[in-house]
């Protein structure tokens, strides 16, 4: 039988569920995007509130960590972990707000590419909410980070054909920059996700 002297903590299991649902909303939000008649700057305020909640989520979790004496396990990673949730909300913001701002939604369409970017993060977004709770027992991630990775391994795929078509021509020049800064972001947004998918794979390992 394994014995651990660190306690079962459940608060910050809470603020990293509570963090990774926040995601699930903010790709919710880039997905409304699509469709016809949309507020655009409805969406975007709505982007930030729900960054600003995840950025309250992260200062309590900063708050845990210092008033804690024994956390569930290595305060480093736990520290990591927040922050690059918090680091994926943040691109998911980036993303609304720049379609508004830069009337990018305007366009007769955005390239299909962006779209697919979109579905690429829902799906990671859902992944990493659906695992964050399963680390209070330490079970049943690895199909979670194996995953996660899969996706993020598609989301380069379809970065790199998005930029093709930047660069084909069917943009004027102006144009091209506004869409290359939103599509950089979403990459971004994919590569944090993988990022918080590696951390919880090497808290699993530590932990196993």
């Amino acid at each position: 039988m394994k014995f651990s002297f660190r306690p079962n903590e459940g608060a910050f299991y809470e603020l990293f569920t509570r963090a990774a649902q926040n995601l699930v909303k903010g790709t919710a939000l880039l997905n409304e995007l699509s469709l016809p008649g949309v507020e655009v700057q409805s969406v975007s305020e709505r982007l930030t509130e729900v960054e600003h909640d995840s950025d309250q989520i992260t200062h309590e979790l900063y708050k845990k960590i210092n008033s804690t004496f024994i956390t569930p396990f290595d305060r480093e990673d736990i520290y990591r972990l927040g922050s690059l949730l918090d680091d994926v909300m943040d691109h998911l913001e980036a993303v609304g707000n720049l379609l508004y701002l830069y009337g990018l939604t305007k366009l007769p369409s955005l390239p299909r590419e962006m779209h697919e970017l979109v579905n690429v993060l829902d799906a990671q977004a859902k992944l990493t909410a659906d695992a964050m709770p399963r680390l209070k027992s330490m079970k049943d991630l690895e199909d979670y980070w194996i995953e996660c990775n899969r996706l993020e391994n598609d989301g380069d795929q379809v970065y790199r054909m998005l930029l093709v078509r930047l660069f084909s021509g069917e943009y004027d020049a102006l144009t091209v920059l506004k869409m290359k800064e939103v599509a950089d972001e979403l990459e971004a947004a994919c590569d944090a996700f993988e990022h918080v998918a590696n951390t919880v794979e090497t808290i699993a390992v530590k932990e196993s």
